[in-house]
């Protein structure tokens, strides 16, 4: 299944987006910590590069993704230039308190009265941004909810007589180049309920933790998945809670949620999605098979060879 989801206020939003960075000191960039690739929104990137602005790129809800992955992420994003990476929870005060120190250092020169520090909070929908917000002013101006595109305009706001953040709606982009990616952000919430099938996130989702964590399943389902594949996980989680349809089947889709709703919460336990490492195989992988594909239907349309009689 390819997921895609582009709201049409999105177009608005980046073109809003496109303005604002030009009077923007430093963009602070909100992934989902447990996928912080498939949470990176390219236009994002795109937008601060042609202005030459410095990123600090917050690996949120660090809480509920597994720690050795989040190391590896904060070292790869660190040696990107002109970026620094923190990993945390913007629900924690503390956690909150260290980023405008974090931009100043990446806009010297800036955070005076005479020169506010100019800070532009960016990315995809539900990744934490409301909260951030809500959390640095300490007081609530951004509504929080648990949909995405719950924020569809900017708002400014005045931090203190030296720092100013500039609040963006959660935007996706055009197109998900990778099936995956669409997978990984609809398992983690990220995008809209009408753009996908929740039994077959779900199925994903159940093979990824097959794959990488099988013993919080057995944890948390007291399930066996040794020999299972994806529908039969779901079909046992129905099974031990004992969901059933009127005459008696497994009850399917209650089973499939029950395991979005643990893996969303952090009720299985501290999941990451993606490593640098299994990012770069899918990408390898990926991008091998289009490759594939497209010489194979190159070959059948090329003219049969003559004959050398």
């Amino acid at each position: 299944m390819s997921i895609q989801w582009f709201p049409g206020h999105m177009t608005a939003a980046r073109k809003k987006a496109a303005e604002t960075m030009a009077r923007t000191d430093v963009v602070i960039e909100v992934l989902d910590a447990r996928l912080p690739e498939a949470s990176t929104n390219p236009m994002i990137g795109e937008l601060r590069r042609f202005r030459q602005r410095p990123c600090l790129k917050i690996l949120n809800k660090a809480d509920l993704a597994d720690p050795l992955a989040t190391r590896a992420w904060l070292d790869r994003y660190d040696r990107q230039p002109g970026v620094t990476a923190v990993a945390l929870s913007c629900k924690t005060p503390a956690d909150v308190a260290r980023i405008p120190k974090l931009c100043l250092k990446l806009a010297p020169g800036r955070g005076i009265p005479s020169k506010p520090l100019r800070m532009m909070i960016m990315g995809i929908p539900n990744v934490g941004k409301s909260t951030l917000m809500n959390a640095l002013l300490r007081r609530r101006v951004a509504a929080v909810g648990d949909e995405p595109a719950v924020t569809k305009s900017q708002q400014r706001l005045e931090l203190n007589d030296h720092m100013v953040l500039v609040d963006t709606p959660g935007m996706m982009w055009p197109r998900i180049e990778f099936p995956s990616d669409g997978l990984m952000l609809a398992a983690s919430h990220a995008i809209g309920r009408n753009a996908l099938y929740e039994d077959e996130v779900a199925q994903f989702l159940a093979d990824v933790l097959r794959e990488r964590y099988p013993e919080l399943l057995a944890q948390r389902y007291g399930i066996n998945v040794a020999t299972l594949d994806a529908p039969a996980i779901i079909d046992a989680i129905a099974r031990k809670r004992g969901y059933r349809v009127r005459g008696g089947e497994l009850d399917q889709e209650k089973a499939a949620m029950t395991l979005l709703q643990d893996y969303r919460s952090g009720a299985l336990g501290r999941i990451s999605l993606e490593t640098p490492d299994s990012r770069a195989r899918m990408v390898s992988d990926a991008r091998a098979a289009a490759q594939a594909m497209a010489d194979a239907a190159a070959a059948a349309d090329e003219p049969p060879v003559a004959s050398a009689d």
